[in-house]
């Protein structure tokens, strides 16, 4: 993967968007809550939803609107997911678009709506529609960071990616915010998130940019192993930076999509780094399967298999708990032809297993707050990678009494 410099503003370094956080009152007072990310013309659209059966009213909603290919406008807000809300939450999601897209003076169509939070609670709708006109007063080319901070829910920090590039001699920006930190697992997008970008794209190439992305970095991490009925990753393209059209066939297709992966997986990273009480940063990577298919499945059953994620918390260098998630994944393995190592300690080489010294030396490792756990299946050419976490006493605590 090229490397690309980056830049602050997050969803607002590209030009052509404005953006805030408002504090709405619906989680409780004193903490931003709503998000408005808004372009300053009609924008080009792609997106991605979870594929969770269940999926939440404002997810039907924009699964309708996006296969137009244009939006212009996306509010956001925590502390209420609208999900599981029947007819009144799909009402809801409709009003809450309806108030945005006036206070903006834009077409309601074009807007695009996004809830987090409590499964099975219906939206606050007088302080939604209070809070969407708010939002519209606030919006700047500096309201990236506002935008990131009020989208949290279980979140420590707010995660935000830039990078700048050069297409067609023309200096361009890619930049996004996402939140996530628990109810996390590979299988689309895991949270939610919005990219902006000022390259002219045509939409059904930007839909393709966008899932080549997402395959290989939201669809690569995992927190918890649990999917969220709301996760949604929007990304908009205002076209102002004067490139030509990109298309697939364009000489810098390819650079771009490069970049956008980039923003994708660093945005990722940051989730998994602020899993629900996370205290290690693990790379799982799978090599040597028989197919890529093989080596994804291996290492996500590694990367949710609580045994092994609570033996990280805990120090414990029992490499048989990432042996045995392999083994049940649905991924060939033959335990006489496999090697496993956390960072540069092998702990099991084909047969052969670990002395006190290297199990020592594998405490080591654990000690730091990220290190890789690698298994090889010498059984072909497969690889991939899947970022994760440990599990502490901390996600048990705050899951307990998420509702409470």
């Amino acid at each position: 993967m090229k490397t690309f410099e980056c830049v602050e503003g997050g969803v607002t370094a590209a030009h052509g968007f404005q953006a805030c956080g408002v504090e709405a009152g619906i989680k409780y007072a004193g903490r931003k809550d709503m998000a408005l990310l808004v372009a300053d013309a009609p924008a080009a659209v792609a997106a991605v939803y979870t594929t969770n059966k269940v999926a939440a009213a404002p997810v039907q909603i924009d699964r309708e609107r996006t296969r137009a290919g244009q939006a212009q406008a996306v509010i956001v807000n925590s502390g209420c997911a609208n999900a599981c809300t029947g007819e009144t939450g799909l009402k809801n999601a409709r009003e809450m678009a309806r108030v945005t897209a006036a206070a903006l003076g834009i077409a309601e169509e074009l807007v695009l709506v996004c809830s987090t939070g409590v499964i099975g609670v219906n939206l606050p709708m007088d302080r939604i529609a209070a809070g969407a006109k708010k939002a519209a007063g606030a919006l700047s080319r500096s309201g990236g960071h506002d935008a990131a901070c009020a989208i949290m829910t279980t979140d420590t920090v707010d995660k935000q990616v830039a990078v700048e590039l050069e297409i067609d001699g023309k200096t361009v920006f890619i930049g996004g915010m996402c939140k996530g930190s628990g109810m996390i697992e590979p299988n689309m997008a895991t949270m939610l998130g919005f990219l902006t970008t000022d390259v002219a794209v045509h939409p059904k190439a930007l839909d393709q940019a966008l899932r080549e992305a997402v395959e290989v970095s939201f669809n690569r991490v995992v927190v918890d192993g649990d999917m969220s009925t709301n996760d949604t990753v929007i990304l908009m393209a205002s076209g102002v930076a004067g490139n030509q059209m990109l298309t697939p066939y364009h000489p810098q297709w390819q650079y771009f999509v490069d970049a956008l992966t980039v923003v994708c997986l660093e945005l990722g990273k940051k989730m998994v780094l602020d899993g629900e009480g996370a205290t290690k940063f693990v790379t799982v990577r799978v090599k040597g399967a028989r197919t890529a298919e093989e080596a994804q499945a291996a290492a996500r059953a590694v990367s949710k298999s609580p045994l092994v994620k609570t033996s990280w918390f805990g120090l414990d260098p029992n490499w048989g708990r990432v042996i045995a998630a392999v083994g049940y994944s649905g991924a060939e393995v033959d335990d006489q032809k496999a090697r496993i190592s956390y960072g540069d300690i092998c702990a099991y080489d084909r047969g052969r297993v670990a002395d006190k010294a290297l199990l020592k030396a594998m405490q080591d490792v654990m000690r730091h707050r990220a290190f890789d756990v690698t298994v090889e299946l010498g059984l072909g050419d497969g690889e991939d990678t899947v970022y994760t976490c440990d599990f502490s006493y901390d996600y048990v605590k705050i899951n307990a009494e998420y509702t409470t």
